[in-house]
């Protein structure tokens, strides 16, 4: 089901582009499916026979990981908050939203994507798995609350829950690597299992499970991190009701209610709970009841009551779990009702300003009968399921044994009266009709707008006589938590127990909340009498502003500018602190080779002749072109010692860098600079050479103190056995190391993404300009078809206005795109040529490479060549006909499908990244092998090709520009000297100028540079 969440999110943001705001209602099935297969596994939970739904997922069976997920009564409670809430709110955002509201279909697959990570944590059994989901959540809550991207506030709302939650997550992260350490395993059944007999009670799990809680605790907003969630009252009412009533804050409650059972007698589980859940539900009630914005209220309202929640998940004892599961399913269906209604009422009058609102019964009457209910419910007032809730939680709370529920039975109520007077404050601000404010006009309520809302209140309505219904399921659970107390398991959910001490409790929480809000004007004096107290808000701007203060100050001594002391640095650093570790080192057992082979001294001296003419070089095209002949020399070494594929792949790159190198080299002068800081050129030749003896001795060290034989030695074998191939390479790349390439290929993408975000500072174009045949002088974007092209004398012609014979369509089109002096022939007839052909050798590399030398990332390599030498031969004309494709494109598709051909592994196979080969005899091809690796070879062919073409055209037609422009404006202001000077200058400086525009006209990569001073 998790999956359907991810493919909806997917076909999410064409379908709403396609349907509009009515694309909602389709997304609402995804959702609504997975309420009903929820539904579709009580005869399996709850029957006779029930147990639990486990689905394991091998991810990394060889370090223990495996992606399990866990279907039991807890977790099924939790999916029918995701997925019912969820449905009613997807259909409240098919009107909520106006037709013409900007990113509408970003959103909806933001929200969906966020639904499937929501409920993939609340099912995952593995500690691993459950953090990915729940860093999911994280993210998704990121840009939904940061939705509105104009608005600053929206952002800034965004980037503080961002920061908080991901610094909590962090924390769990470290607790949970403790724990499955200590422990040795990493499922939470598991886990919980051992607690609860007493196993695992060593000060590292202590350590463990505390650090775990603080994740808990930032997500679901308790002190001190209660102050994201009413800022992230920024977002949109769906995403507020969603993620603040059933979803994001509830995951931190659903992780102490897991863990609960096993951990609740561990050192400082009870104290750091309990302290943080009433001080929480105190200060969220207190805060609630200053606002004004209807939405703020509800905000703080929500602090409190997970601040409620967390104290009665900490027990972790049947009876009183039953309440906070009782408790949880309540405010889910209340608060959700209203956010959903403030929606409403801020879309009819325009504000949520309780002070300016008047007349909201007549306005909209079913609203406010809706939320009238729900805030009831809110308050624990009879027949409602909140009353029933309320119930539960004193009567439980009188019955436990010991202190702590005592403490946490006062804090409550406390807490609860607080939440009577808001509630209260909340119907008589949004409906109530106020002197001298003008009320509310009535419009006509849709009911695809309040059908949400109504159901959500049926639900409050019907289960407070049916608690009884829902009895049964929660017991299935709270029967399998242990029992410290006989006396404990028993309690029943009920409207009526007759009259007992919880009844009379409620009755004071409900008389002494009204009276609050009667006195709400006296009282609002004597709180803003009081000392405000810690401002989180504030302390926490006021550290972000230390760290910016700390990192500018670090930057401004680190960061000079000068690469020279940058690399400097880097490398006495490294001569320091390892070479420290070599001296020191008393192990050495160095086995020298001089050589291996006759040959290793040809290459030796090849790369120490290079290595000082690299040093010695006084141009940059001489220096680069001096360091690719190293990188050639290794071409031969690699040859030389039976490695053909390391030496195919070094080939290729070597000569692409160096074409890289050339096209960067176009902007920068062609002389190298003279460094004028405090490293001299001496000193830069002792710091090189001490590395250069620092990194030799580790290299001898560390080949000589191996004890065990290298991992490599099976390679060969299990490349034949498993990988079904005999380039040990290549299957180990796309197989055997599989996640180490993704990794790999994941950074190529970042990078062409990065070089095209360098160059590209405007804005980057999805296709190149390509020359069209229409008659208007345009293609088919609507863009000039030719430039600018400056003839033989320096004045500048428009091919558009020249014989119209040249508008046809020519099979070499440089002719009408580059100037006569920049023209070879030759080299654009021989790219035409062996353009194709360079490409099926590309693909034949790609498919050989399992078994000859090659693979998809030296068939890319092959094609990208393939169209370097089609824009050397004529420019970025050429480069567009023969690349009619994006680059972000190939980039994008190239990493989808490697990443599918991953997922695929748990369908064909039990893990990510299961290979699967199939055999058989094809007539006149024989024998062929074929495994879904290949696939992944192909996603790593298309990111190598579309770098390659983003290379090209950021530095490459994106530079070509940028010097045609700077050529021209000189062109032209020396034209405008030419003619000053032949009507009014001397004869010398006549002949002065057009010596200048001769060399302007003959512009090449070494003198580039110094045209562009002239």
């Amino acid at each position: 089901m998790t999956g359907a969440f991810f493919g909806a999110a997917v076909i999410a943001y064409p379908l709403v582009r396609l349907l509009g705001r009515n694309g909602f209602f389709f997304l609402a099935l995804v959702p609504l499916a997975g309420l009903i297969l929820s539904l579709s596994k009580v005869p399996d939970l709850f029957g006779a026979a029930g147990a639990p739904w486990v689905e394991n997922l091998g991810w990394l069976p060889a370090l223990g990981l495996d992606g399990v997920f866990r279907l039991d009564e807890l977790s099924w409670i939790m999916t029918l908050l995701v997925t019912g809430v969820g449905a009613l709110v997807f259909v409240y955002c098919a009107r909520y939203f106006p037709a013409d509201e900007p990113g509408l279909a970003r959103f909806a697959g933001i929200f969906m994507a966020f639904a499937g990570m929501m409920y993939g944590l609340v099912i995952a059994d593995e500690l691993l798995m459950l953090y990915l989901f729940w860093e999911g959540t994280t993210v998704f809550s990121y840009l939904l609350i940061g939705h509105s991207q104009s608005r600053r506030r929206s952002r800034q709302a965004a980037l503080q829950a961002l920061i908080v939650t991901t610094a909590g997550g962090l924390a769990m992260l470290v607790g949970m690597i403790l724990l499955t350490t200590a422990t040795g395993t990493g499922r939470i059944s598991t886990l919980v299992e051992r607690a609860s007999l007493g196993m695992d009670t060593s000060p590292v799990i202590v350590t463990a499970v505390i650090l775990i809680l603080i994740g808990a605790v930032s997500k679901s907003a308790l002190l001190p991190f209660h102050f994201w969630l009413p800022g992230a009252m920024a977002a949109p009412t769906p995403v507020s009701a969603y993620l603040h009533a059933a979803a994001m804050v509830k995951a931190g409650i659903y992780l102490i209610l897991r863990l609960a059972p096993g951990y609740h007698n561990l050192p400082g589980w009870s104290e750091v709970l309990l302290t943080l859940g009433l001080v929480t539900m105190f200060i969220g009630g207190w805060q609630a009841l200053k606002q004004t914005d209807l939405k703020l209220l509800l905000a703080f309202g929500t602090v409190s009551q997970l601040g409620f929640l967390t104290t009665m998940a900490s027990f972790g004892t049947p009876d009183i779990t039953k309440a906070a599961l009782a408790m949880l399913i309540a405010h889910a269906l209340f608060k959700a009702c209203l956010f959903l209604c403030v929606g409403i009422i801020d879309h009819r009058a325009g504000t949520r300003d309780l002070t300016k609102l008047s007349g909201g019964w007549r306005a909209f009457p079913v609203v406010a009968v809706c939320a009238t209910i729900a805030a009831a419910s809110m308050s624990g007032l009879p027949p409602l399921f909140g009353f029933v809730a309320k119930e539960a939680v004193y009567s439980t709370l009188l019955e436990a044994p010991d202190k702590s529920s005592i403490i946490a039975l006062i804090g409550v109520m406390i807490g609860s009266m607080l939440t009577v007077a808001y509630s209260a404050r909340f119907v008589w601000g949004a409906f109530s009709s106020k002197d001298g404010v003008d009320d509310i006009a009535r419009r006509d309520e849709k009911l695809t707008l309040v059908i949400s809302p109504i159901v959500l209140t049926a639900l409050t309505v019907v289960l407070g006589p049916g608690a009884g219904l829902v009895d049964g399921y929660f017991n299935a659970w709270t029967s399998t938590l242990p029992i410290i107390d006989p006396g404990d398991g028993h309690y029943h959910l009920a409207l009526w127990h007759g009259l007992e001490p919880a009844l009379a409790l409620s009755g004071l929480t409900i008389t002494v909340g009204i009276g609050l809000f009667f006195v709400r004007g006296p009282f609002a004096k004597v709180q803003a009498s009081l000392p405000s107290g810690i401002d989180f808000h504030d302390l926490y701007r006021r550290l972000i502003g230390w760290m910016e203060k700390l990192a500018l100050w670090v930057t401004s001594r680190t960061q000079r500018g000068s690469l020279p002391f940058y690399q400097s640095v880097i490398y006495l650093v490294l001569v320091g602190g390892v070479g420290l570790a070599v001296i020191e080192n008393d192990t050495w057992n160095i086995d020298f080779q001089l050589y291996a082979a006759p040959l290793d001294f040809i290459v030796a001296a090849v790369l120490i002749v290079v290595a000082i003419a690299a040093t010695r070089a006084q141009k940059r095209f001489t220096a680069v072109v001096v360091t690719g002949v190293s990188g050639y020399a290794m071409v031969a070494f690699f040859a030389f010692t039976g490695a053909p594929d390391l030496a195919l792949t070094q080939v290729l790159v070597e000569t692409i860098t160096i074409v890289v190198f050339v096209l960067v080299l176009r902007r920068l002068p062609a002389r190298i600079g003279q460094s004028t800081g405090r490293f001299t050129p001496a000193w830069r030749a002792i710091i090189g050479g001490a590395v250069g003896v620092t990194v030799m001795l580790v290299v001898l060290i560390a080949a000589g103190v191996r004890v065990s034989d290298p991992v490599s030695v099976d390679f060969g074998q299990l490349a034949y056995e498993v990988g079904h191939g005999k380039n040990i390479v290549n299957v180990t790349l796309v197989d055997l190391r599989v996640w180490d390439t993704l990794g790999e290929i994941s950074v190529l993408v970042a990078a062409g993404t990065g070089i095209a975000g360098l160059i590209f500072v405007r804005g980057r174009e999805g296709h190149l300009q390509r020359i069209a045949t229409k008659r208007d002088g345009t293609d088919i974007q609507g863009r000039v078809r030719f430039q600018p092209v400056p003839d033989e004398v320096g004045n500048f012609r428009d091919p558009e206005r020249e014989n119209l014979a040249q508008r046809r369509v020519s099979w070499l089109i440089a002719g009408r795109t580059l100037a006569p002096r920049n023209r070879s022939i030759i080299l654009e007839v021989t790219a035409r040529l062996v353009f194709h052909a360079v490409l099926i050798f590309s693909v034949y590399l790609l498919f050989a490479g399992h078994n000859e030398p090659g693979g998809g990332f030296a068939g890319g390599l092959v094609a990208g060549l393939a169209l370097v030498v089609r824009y050397l031969a004529g420019g970025k004309f050429e480069l567009a006909e023969a690349a009619r494709f994006t680059p972000s494109g190939m980039l994008g598709t190239g990493l989808i499908l490697a990443v599918v051909t991953g997922i695929g592994g748990w369908f064909w196979g039990d893990t990510v990244f299961k290979s699967a080969y199939f055999e058989g005899d094809i007539p006149i091809l024989g024998h062929l092998s074929f495994g879904t690796a290949t696939f992944f070879d192909i996603g790593v062919y298309l990111i190598v090709v579309g770098l390659m073409l983003d290379i090209l055209r950021s530095l490459g037609a994106e530079v070509d520009l940028h010097q045609e422009r700077d050529e021209f404006v000189l062109t032209t202001r020396l034209n405008k000297s030419y003619n000053l000077s032949e009507n009014l200058g001397t004869e010398a400086e006549h002949e002065a100028v057009e010596e200048i525009l001769h060399r302007v006209n003959n512009l090449d990569v070494d003198n580039g540079a110094e045209g562009g001073r002239l």
